[in-house]
């Protein structure tokens, strides 16, 4: 009896197939011959079917041979289900091959199997086995909000389909209400706040909804009416200070002030105040003819924290508040550091930044995930795990773990993970990549594989380098690995990728240079080892400099590069360090020649590190915004380390302010919190790498800086340390 089986169990069905010796005609004018024997035989004794899904068809061929010269009378029996017969089995076989199509169409899932025989009157037997395999129809996971896929079983790919336009959709994003989809995106209107109150600046936070902060200064009108703001009535003008400067003339015989609200010439007193304060200077008054300030005195260390003898710690953020987080490659984070009550994480992780005032951090708790944290306890606010999300591509790799996370906008965050390809061993260079992004409240609104020639390539390929632009279009630097183990160094060429704020691919290429970090200003990708910019709308070059950009800042008129041969990279000896003594100004967008800034003699710029802060002037006046490095001073019999500021617009030199401290390293990373500065040295191991630093056990420190704030301008600067991701904030 022949029996087929499903999923429960395996069956056969044997069915006879019978031989038979005939007489048949010889050649046309020939008598027929005599006592001629037949000879059948199968093209092949096993046919498998390619899989299958239920309520689909798989087909086959086997062709049925005479390899004698006598027909063949056959007797067939019929085939069992779930195979069966395209073309009926022949029941007389003429010298030849007859083929015979045969399907395969299962209704549920299962292995199946069956063997055919046959058996001639004079008992000779064939034998034919048919296999088959019926797979369950595979889940599609819906690559953005508005769309469905379903997984086409002809081509055996997901087929994406858009919902139609008007359909109700979640944004992900609390400031957009209304929200429906929209030629395949969710769009929504912006949700209107206001408080009330015309000197304040209502905006919407992606998570939290309506919030107000202090609106910017209000612009004055002229050299001497500065802005005011009336809560009900909003901006106005008033006189400036008397004495406030006005015009070109500043010094203390000849100066141009303000008076009652008109910019005249005069002499100024002795004790007129003519210079502002700057974070380690008092201000300066006038003394006869010269404007006298005090010497400048030693920035002060109130906090530290040395975790050499106990954390794997190298990397830090500052909150909006001056919080500090504390974090390392695998290490536990400690958050609200500098505080009176620290909190260590409960669990290791890698890398923090800062998102929607909280605490964002990779593979924390475990290998894949990405959590938001409260600043202050840790306590998570959403988590998302990349396995759990799309097991299809879990299926695939043999593990999953983050490379890189890059801030796009409020409600956009690309989280960009890394993976062993499934069936390779934990030793192997290969990678797979796949490129998430997620709103504001941790879901996913695309998830895809990059490929590409250079990331099939066994090398360990690696994204040294992630940046987005102020439209939160997103740009990846790829190369090889010069080794194995982080941290890793950079190789050559460069793969440039771009996205939109969605995920869609915009455009790719490939750059000679070795692969480094990314900045974005005013329309231009700024790779750290390259000294051509690229237009961030299609990559094409744009303007050049005479040397790399490092890990440049900028303004929304100025790009200021890291001085050529400074490094974040620690060595023992100055001397073997390059002798870099200035800092190089360009103007956005055509990086034409705009300014030098010259070190003292005897004066090193050590460290690649640059930050943009603000410092205020005067009242009723904006703050003037301000480059910060840091120098060695090495006329004398021990090195002395300054902070330095120079002023964007014309190189001028802001203040230098000593740092007094026993340097371990120079400083290796710079963050600025609200009238302080905070510094990381120690570090040994290699900071050009990703992840920069990885597995030391840096020190940090607090140095109070009065009246400095991180600066306000569209910048690209780095959230926590490089490697964090530069992001180019919205102008205002």
């Amino acid at each position: 009896m022949a029996r087929a089986t499903t999923a429960g169990g395996v069956g056969r069905a044997v069915i006879l197939l019978a031989l038979v010796l005939g007489v048949g005609t010889g050649c046309p004018g020939e008598p027929p011959l005599k006592n001629a024997v037949g000879r059948l035989r199968l093209s092949q004794e096993r046919v498998d079917f390619p899989v299958a899904y239920p309520g689909t068809t798989r087909a086959a061929e086997v062709r049925v041979v005479n390899a004698g010269r006598a027909p063949l009378d056959v007797t067939w029996t019929a085939v069992p289900e779930p195979f069966s017969l395209v073309d009926a089995l022949p029941a007389r076989v003429q010298t030849g091959e007859v083929p015979v199509r045969l399907r395969f169409s299962p209704q549920a899932v299962g292995t199946y199997e069956v063997t055919v025989t046959g058996t001639s009157s004079d008992g000779g037997e064939v034998a034919l086995v048919l296999v088959a395999e019926a797979k369950p129809i595979p889940d599609c996971f819906t690559p953005v909000t508005c769309a469905t896929a379903t997984f086409d079983v002809a081509t055996e790919q997901c087929v994406e389909t858009l919902l139609p336009d008007g359909t109700a959709c979640d944004p992900g994003n609390s400031c957009l209400i209304g929200a429906t989809c929209q030629a395949g995106r969710c769009r929504g209107t912006e949700r209107a706040c206001d408080d009330g109150n015309a000197c304040t600046t209502d905006v919407c936070h992606a998570l939290d909804g309506c919030t107000s902060v202090p609106a910017p200064p209000c612009p004055g009108d002229g050299k001497c009416q500065v802005g005011t703001c009336d809560p009900k009535k909003g901006c106005g003008l008033a006189p400036a200070k008397d004495g406030t400067f006005c015009g070109t003339a500043r010094g203390c015989d000849d100066a141009d002030v303000c008076v009652e609200g008109d910019c005249v010439r005069r002499n100024l007193p002795d004790g007129f105040l003519c210079a502002q304060a700057s974070p380690c200077q008092g201000e300066g008054v006038c003394r006869g003819p010269v404007c006298e300030r005090p010497a400048a005195v030693p920035l002060t260390m109130d906090w530290s924290y040395d975790a050499r003898s106990r954390d794997n710690l190298h990397d830090m953020l500052v909150g909006p508040e001056g919080d500090v987080t504390l974090s390392g490659f695998y290490g536990t984070p400690v958050l609200n550091a500098a505080s009176a009550s620290p909190v260590r994480s409960n669990a290791a992780g890698r890398r923090c930044m800062l998102w929607n005032d909280r605490l964002l951090c990779m593979d924390l708790p475990r290998d894949g995930t990405v959590s938001l944290l409260e600043r202050a306890t840790g306590a998570p606010r959403w988590t998302f795990t990349l396995s759990e999300a799309r097991p299809d591509i879990a299926g695939r790799t043999l593990t999953l773990f983050l490379a890189r996370l890059a801030v796009m906008a409020p409600d956009r965050l690309a989280a960009l993970f890394e993976a062993y390809p499934a069936g390779q061993s934990r030793d192997t260079l290969c990678r797979m990549y796949f490129l998430v992004v997620l709103d504001a409240f941790g879901k996913m609104v695309s998830a895809q594989e990059l490929t590409d020639p250079l990331l099939s390539e066994c090398n360990h390929p690696h994204p040294f380098g992630l940046a987005s632009d102020a439209a939160g279009d997103l740009y990846v630097s790829f190369a090889r690995s010069m080794n194995s183990g982080a941290p890793l160094q950079a190789g050559s060429p460069t793969l440039l990728m771009a996205f939109s704020s969605d995920g869609v691919p915009r455009w790719r290429k490939n750059e000679p240079f070795r692969s480094g970090e990314l900045a974005v200003a005013n329309g231009l990708l700024l790779p750290e080892f390259g000294t051509q910019a690229l237009k961030t709308a299609d990559g094409s070059p744009a303007g050049a400099i005479p040397q790399a950009f490092g890990r440049a800042v900028a303004t929304r008129t100025v790009a200021v590069p890291s001085a050529p041969g400074t490094t974040v990279n620690w060595s023992s000896s100055l001397s073997s360090t390059p002798a870099a003594t200035e800092l190089k100004g360009f103007k956005l967008p055509g990086l034409d020649p705009l300014w030098t800034y010259s070190l003292k003699a005897g004066q090193l710029l050590t460290t690649k590190e640059l930050r943009l802060a603000s410092l205020p002037v005067g009242a009723g006046l904006p703050p003037e915004t301000v480059v910060l490095t840091t120098a060695a001073d090495t006329s004398g019999e021990k090195t002395e380390w300054l902070l330095v500021g120079v002023r964007p617009g014309d190189g001028s030199e802001a203040f230098q302010c000593p740092m007094s401290y026993e340097a371990r390293t120079f400083p290796q990373l710079l963050e600025l919190a609200p009238g302080a500065l905070m510094v990381m040295d120690g570090a040994e191991r290699c900071g050009e790498c990703d992840p920069p630093f990885a597995n030391s056990q840096a020190r940090f420190m607090r140095f109070v800086t009065p009246g400095l704030l991180p600066a306000k301008e569209p910048w690209p600067g780095t959230f926590g340390g490089p490697g964090h991701g530069h992001h180019e904030t919205a102008a205002h």
